[in-house]
């Protein structure tokens, strides 16, 4: 069935790209501002750059046929290594991290591009992989997730690391994954989180001795409770081996998890910087180190609280005119637009990205295609936790983690990545009812 060059483009999606990117611009002129009302900076003219390359790319991709992109994953997956190596040892140092090539201020972000081949490398693999052993199909899964995101954390990256791993939950819930497995991997990872923090917790908000965290930071009592738990799950291994009773697998999937978290919490406490780890807990009670870690959510807050309904107006906004919001132009942009523009401001973010996901479960829903249900699924899963992480950080329920606002918040690399995102999107949606033949 021929299909009409304007059908091919779906309307809602771009109209709310569009709002999102307007606003992006605004607020990145905005955030240049200071309180004498002199623009101190640019950047608003790179984002116009962007936004137009960008919108090119999201529509040109619309005329690429996805499937044909197949051929080329393997490739692409070999070239991201190698780039996510070199930036971690050779990379431009920003921020504390080295997760920029190229010279003097222009540069790529590696880490970001390779959101779009990890997506479609393991979508290939998800939908070739169909008919295998479900714990196979995981692990291997698994190894395709744990390589870039090991070497982003080399860099070190927190913020764009944990932006692979509810890519690769989504994508195998989508691929009917066991849920087990799905949980085990989402249990290790929160729980990597909570031993990697809590020494930092009792050290530097308690400032007392807590009696269970002592098994985190007295260096016997951990190797005990390592050794224990390792044990326990080759006991459980042993018993599903030879006595064939179920409850050995629990014992063993508890246990592994602890282990591991165990395990992944002392390299992570190597590979982060301190002031990583209190950004991670500093959103508990940030009144606790005002002037310091809790700076930035504090003033986040009373942005975003001061705007009311209706916002100061724009250009009117006083904490990032200021400067009492770092990242202004960046992790923090949703607080300089609910500052000036208000609630409403708010609400046409929200309702902006609603339609971007709303039109993406749709492409899953209707599409013949397993691996574009994948692709599809991938971004969904990245937009809706840039989304959630970052106006949550900037709320102060989530922790800070430098996760970008997307075609809002300043950047290119991320914003031509989103863009060519949503381009395969709309391609998957032309090609929805089409036979999945091509390879």
């Amino acid at each position: 069935m021929k299909v009409k060059i304007y059908e091919r483009f779906d309307f809602f999606i771009i109209l709310a790209v569009l709002v999102l990117s307007v606003l992006g611009v605004l607020f990145i002129y905005s955030s240049g501002i200071d309180s004498s009302g002199l623009l101190k900076n640019k950047d608003y003219y790179k984002q116009i750059v962007w936004c137009i390359v960008g919108f090119v790319l999201m529509l040109s991709c619309t005329f690429i046929d996805y499937r044909k992109l197949k051929r080329y994953t393997g490739y692409a997956a070999i070239l991201l290594t190698l780039a996510l190596i070199y930036t971690a040892f050779f990379g431009q140092k920003l921020n504390g991290a080295r997760s920029w090539i190229g010279i003097g201020s222009l540069g790529i972000q590696p880490s970001e591009f390779g959101k779009l081949v990890f997506t479609l490398f393991l979508a290939r693999y998800l939908e070739k992989s169909e008919q295998e052993n479900p714990r196979k199909r995981f692990l291997l899964s698994l190894v395709i997730l744990l390589t870039p995101m090991g070497l982003i954390l080399l860099q070190p990256d927190l913020g764009t690391a944990s932006a692979y791993l509810p890519i690769f939950l989504v994508m195998c819930f989508i691929a009917n994954i066991p849920i087990r497995y799905i949980v085990l991997v989402l249990a290790t990872g929160m729980l990597t989180i909570l031993f990697t923090v809590l020494p930092i917790w009792e050290s530097q908000i308690a400032k007392r001795t807590v009696l269970i965290i002592s098994v985190l930071t007295n260096r016997k009592l951990f190797i005990v409770v390592c050794a224990v738990t390792l044990i326990v799950a080759m006991m459980g291994i042993l018993g599903q081996i030879f006595l064939k009773k179920k409850y050995f697998y629990w014992v063993t999937y508890v246990s592994g998890i602890l282990f591991t978290a165990l395990i992944l919490s002392v390299m992570a406490g190597k590979v982060l910087q301190e002031y990583q780890i209190m950004r991670l807990i500093i959103f508990i009670n940030p009144n606790i180190d005002p002037k310091g870690a809790g700076w930035n959510i504090i003033n986040s807050q009373i942005a975003i609280g001061s705007g009311g309904t209706f916002g100061k107006g724009y250009l009117m906004g006083t904490q990032s005119h200021y400067r009492y919001l770092p990242q202004q132009s960046t992790d923090f942009i949703f607080s300089i637009l609910a500052e000036e523009f208000g609630f409403a401001g708010g609400i046409a973010v929200f309702a902006s990205f609603l339609v971007i996901m709303l039109r993406g479960l749709s492409v899953i829903r209707t599409t013949t295609s397993h691996f574009g249900a994948y692709i599809s699924s991938g971004f969904l899963g990245m937009f809706f936790y840039h989304f959630l992480v970052n106006v949550g950080m900037v709320m102060g329920i989530m922790p800070i983690t430098g996760i970008p606002l997307p075609f809002v918040s300043y950047g290119g690399s991320a914003y031509l990545t989103n863009s060519i995102a949503m381009g395969l999107i709309m391609s998957i949606r032309a090609r929805r009812l089409d036979f999945d033949a091509v390879v």
